[in-house]
Order: C-alpha cells, then structure tokens, then sequence
C-alpha cells in the first residue's frame, strides 16, 4: 500500500496536467528504509515526449548524491501517461531498477491539462513482475518517530 499526504498528490496530478501533452516525471523521495513519500522532486522529461519519459541524466545524478548525502531514497517513481491508462507499458517495466519503490502512474488521457480527474495508480514492479497496491491519500503523513 502506497500512503501519500494530500499536498504531495496534489502535486503529482498538477505536475502531470501541467506537462500535458507531454509525459510528466519525477521522484518523490523518503528517509531511507521508511517507506515514507516526504520530499517530491519534478524531474524534467529529457525526452520531451508525449509516449516516453526519460530523467535527463545530470539531474537523476544530482538527485541521488542529495538523496545520499539525505539519506533518502526514493519511495515514489512518477510519470504520466497522456492518451493511455494508468498501467506501466514495457518500457516503464523494462526501466524499472528500484526493486523498494512504488511506481505510480497518472494518465491524463481523458481531461488533458483541463479540469476533470485523472487515473492515479500504483505498482510495485520487481525482477518484471507488476503488482498493483492500494493508495491511500491522508491529509497530512503521521509525525515521524525519533526513537
């Protein structure tokens, strides 16, 4: 199950409406080990495609020193898909290396960047394996524990 904060799946869906008609992309990191989706980071689609996405290179590097020097990961992988459902296409399963990371699709097929819902959906994908989970969208995470 994927628990992601109101303001941080409000994000995610303006991201995706916003780069429409093209893939919206981006990461949504966490403490390392938690499982916890805090810190959301719009990538550029280096691709600039409305059937790909692609993280341009020098800032999925740059990414993961902060992550590092963060300790975080990346809890959440997002992108959009704009004129198919929410459900990861061979490519998407091909390119995921993130065996602890959930994979969350956004289509804007129906609504475009224009009022209207979206699909918003989430996967686990490990060795090719596509699993679907429940997302669960809170107002606000519960306070993290320092003990």
């Amino acid at each position: 199950m994927l628990t992601l904060d109101r303001a941080t799946y409000d994000a995610i869906v303006a991201h995706a409406k916003r780069d429409h008609p093209d893939e919206a992309c981006g990461v949504v990191a966490g403490p390392a080990g938690s499982d916890r989706a805090e810190r959301l980071v719009e990538m550029v689609n280096a691709a600039g495609s409305p059937t790909f996405y692609e993280f341009d290179s020098t800032d999925l590097l740059q990414l993961y020193k902060e992550m590092d020097a963060n300790d975080e990961e990346p809890v959440v992988v997002y992108h959009s898909h704009t004129a198919t459902e929410a459900y990861p296409s061979r490519t998407d399963i091909g390119l995921a290396m993130e065996p602890n990371a959930h994979y969350v699709l956004v289509s804007t097929r129906e609504h475009g960047n224009n009022d209207g819902p979206v699909e918003f959906r989430s996967y686990r994908i490990v060795d090719g394996e596509v699993t679907e989970e429940e997302v669960v969208v809170v107002e606000q995470l519960p306070r993290r524990s320092t003990t």
